[in-house]
């Protein structure tokens, strides 16, 4: 099984920015704990953050070329703007599970809208970065 996991804008700065929201672990750390559950299960998994729409956009079309079976993906602020990425995931038909550390209900008004929560197998919203681990989980028993 291939898995890829997507980040959109400012998660590279994760452990430095807003920990009160994010918390202390960095992108880094998020990706050393999905690969080693990743080896456990015998998954390759790749990884991909950009903070430009286009290049997340790329990234979703280049995985329909390299057979991605499933997209764990964190589109960030994308996520409340994005009709461009929404189509490219409608486009590729690879499922994806849509992931959020902090729960983006509970937040300001204007971050309780996704583009992608209709369309994604299913939403993991405030659980941390635990979320990724959830995601990556239901991802390994849904293929």
């Amino acid at each position: 099984m291939k898995i890829l996991v997507l980040n959109g804008p400012n998660l590279n700065m994760l452990g430095l920015r807003e920990e009160d929201i994010y918390g202390l672990e960095s992108l880094n750390d998020i990706e050393i704990k999905l690969k080693k559950k990743a080896k456990q299960s015998q998954c390759e998994i790749t990884f991909f953050q950009s903070n430009a729409e286009h290049e997340l956009i790329n990234e979703i079309q280049k995985a329909y070329k390299d057979n991605i079976d499933s997209i764990i993906f964190n589109p960030a602020g994308y996520t409340h703007t994005s009709i461009a990425l929404r189509d490219a995931l409608l486009a590729v038909k690879i499922p994806f599970f849509e992931v959020h550390i902090s729960d983006i209900n509970l937040r300001e008004e204007f971050r309780k809208k996704s583009y992608f929560s209709d369309i994604a197998k299913k939403v993991f919203s405030g659980y941390g970065t635990d979320g990724y681990i959830l995601a990556l989980k239901e991802a390994i028993k849904n293929k």
